[in-house]
């Protein structure tokens, strides 16, 4: 369904723009081995919020709502309308407005990007596709909203769209995509489901790419070889671009990218079929020829949304992974020894809730969203 049919019902939950009542923003606080962790409700009533990016000069944040919509969320809890100029989205099953981040530029361009569903001209398949719009001074609409790149073929039914999108230090544009739960075409590579595509701000293709003038090779593809690819960050201290995927059941995994990998699947897994029955491409948990996981969850936590900590606010988070789990319904924190994953803590779980996004905000607090009909943005702090 389009996110233009969305109910009256929905628009008079989500889309006032009311503060937060007192009640409502009370701080709760809850253990953590580092010691009491804070969370502070900043917004609720969000459909479905998907992802966040911080505008500049505390001007708040932008978040997308996965049946369509994308609303300015303040410091203090006001939530905007929905912001008009935003792409008509696929919203089945797990289709619909996906990830949303800013130019590096966008103090001077104030260009905001996202990726979502786009159902083909029968409405039966989608795929994943990202553009880009101006955000209007006042912030209420997007303006000239050009697509800049479509997944082909459209062949998800409501399954695995991904999808992160990553700016690195040079300026490139990364997008990280999901397989369309179509699991052979990951290793296709005239498509693009399952891949990491490599282009420009405006959608075209550096000519360094590694698959660049090969025949029958998409030249978008930097890597191949993922499943569902809901996290994506660039470490802050080295520039890699680090990416997460689901796995089937089991086999969920942290990779860090390099140019032209294969990342196996499904021919390497550490999962099984959610029949209980071993994935019948697969050879084993690994394949030569392909890059072994950075981290794998035997037991999968169903993970979304991830980001580095970098700051001196908490300096016992610094330099710690945080990644939202669906699933397991935890923040889950990785600690580094050098570049050893070396404990695992899981976080929130009394909040019993879907985590769909985490982003360490401006002042060096996490912010994180709920997937839920009634989801919640929350501030949360040690």
């Amino acid at each position: 369904m389009f996110y233009r049919t969305l109910s009256a019902t929905l628009c008079a939950v989500a889309c006032l723009s009311l503060p937060l009542s007192a009640a409502a923003a009370e701080v709760q606080h809850y253990p953590s081995e580092l010691g009491s962790i804070s969370v502070e409700p900043i917004a609720t009533g969000l459909k479905h919020p998907w992802a966040l990016a911080f505008l500049p000069n505390k001007q708040g944040m932008l978040v997308t709502e996965r049946p369509g919509d994308l609303r300015v969320i303040s410091e203090d809890g006001k939530v905007s309308k929905p912001i008009s100029g935003v792409p008509q989205v696929w919203a089945k099953g797990q289709g619909g407005l996906l990830d949303v981040v800013l130019s590096p530029d966008f103090s001077k361009d104030r260009l905001v990007y996202l990726t979502y569903a786009e159902g083909d001209e029968s409405g039966n398949h989608a795929g994943t596709a990202a553009g880009r719009g101006r955000l209007s001074a006042d912030m209420t609409h997007l303006e000239n909203f050009t697509v800049i790149f479509r997944q082909q073929p459209k062949l998800s039914v409501g399954n695995h769209f991904g999808s992160r999108m990553v700016f690195d230090r040079d300026g490139y544009l990364f997008i990280a995509l999901g397989e369309n739960n179509d699991k052979a075409t990951a290793q296709d590579l005239d498509k693009l489901q399952g891949k990491i595509v490599r282009i420009y701000p405006d959608g075209q293709v550096p000519p360094d790419n590694p698959f660049v003038n090969q025949k029958n090779v998409r030249p978008e593809i930097w890597s191949f070889g993922h499943r569902n690819q809901q996290g994506a960050v660039l470490n802050p201290w080295t520039g890699t671009l680090w990416t997460h995927e689901h796995g089937p059941k089991g086999g969920d995994e942290v990779n860090i990218i390099e140019r032209g990998g294969n990342y196996g699947w499904p021919l390497a897994t550490h999962g099984i079929d959610y029949s209980g029955e071993p994935i019948k491409e697969a050879k084993g948990k690994f394949v030569e020829g392909t890059i072994k996981p950075f981290h794998v969850w035997e037991k999968s936590p169903a993970i979304s949304g991830m980001t580095f900590y970098d700051s001196q606010r908490f300096p016992a988070w610094d330099h710690n992974l945080f990644i939202g789990a669906l699933a397991a319904e935890t923040l889950i924190r990785l600690q580094f020894d050098g570049d050893r994953i070396v404990h695992e803590e899981r976080l929130l779980g009394e909040l019993k809730q879907r985590i769909r996004d985490v982003r360490q905000g401006p002042d060096g607090f996490l912010y994180v969203l709920t997937d839920d009909d009634n989801g919640e943005l929350l501030k949360v702090g040690l």
